[in-house]
């Protein structure tokens, strides 16, 4: 538990020295650094209205040496959960199913669209989403679209794009894609959902430690 307690101010006083967004730095991410045993991949989640279908927000989770998430623009923060401008690190199987679970709710429902690929391809996206600095709002499907655009591999299947929704249209194209949908009936505000998720993760670690 003094762990955790430690890491979270650790990431508090970071965060707030920072002048482009948070900048973890490299002793806090080390920490943290996660390493998932399978293959190789990027996954795509894209936040779909239950209502109107339309995309609410991109993000890329790439598996390589290390398992991190680009969320340009996004909302998601945790105190287990240091962050590089709009990079996220750290990112165990409980981080990854908190990430979703704090964007499904009443509202939002999570699509989720892996793809493996060689670890040249996963290293490629890794640099280019750390190299990418702060993202404006509004501007997720743009900033993913481009750094999968960059792919070696990729750069014919998937074309920038403004719009979430569009993006998983592209992806879904691509051959031996895996994807599934994610539902909760939680609150429908972000940030509520955002706090429940962080709750939940420190709940787990603690009883864990």
């Amino acid at each position: 538990m003094r762990r955790l307690l430690c890491l979270g101010a650790l990431l508090l006083v970071v965060a707030g020295c920072a002048t482009r967004g948070p900048v973890a730095d490299d002793e806090i991410i080390a920490a943290v650094s996660y390493r998932d045993p399978g293959p190789t991949s990027l996954t795509l989640y894209t936040m779909v209205n239950n209502r109107t279908g339309k995309g609410g927000h991109s993000a890329l989770l790439i598996n390589g040496y290390e398992r991190v998430i680009f969320d340009p623009a996004g909302s998601f923060q945790s105190d287990l959960v240091p962050q590089r401008d709009d990079v996220l690190f750290g990112i165990t199987p409980a981080i990854e199913q908190a990430y979703r679970s704090s964007h499904a709710r009443s509202t939002y429902h999570v699509v989720r669209q892996t793809i493996d690929v060689t670890p040249q391809q996963a290293e490629a996206a890794y640099r280019m989403a750390l190299d990418y600095g702060p993202v404006p709002g509004a501007f997720c499907a743009a900033a993913t679209s481009r750094v999968l655009n960059r792919v070696p591999g990729f750069e014919e299947a998937i074309r920038p794009t403004m719009f979430p929704t569009k993006l998983r249209d592209q992806v879904a194209a691509l051959p031996d894609v895996t994807s599934d949908k994610y539902y909760e009936g939680g609150d429908a505000n972000l940030q509520k959902s955002m706090q429940a998720a962080n709750r939940a993760l420190l709940a787990t670690a603690a009883s864990a430690d």
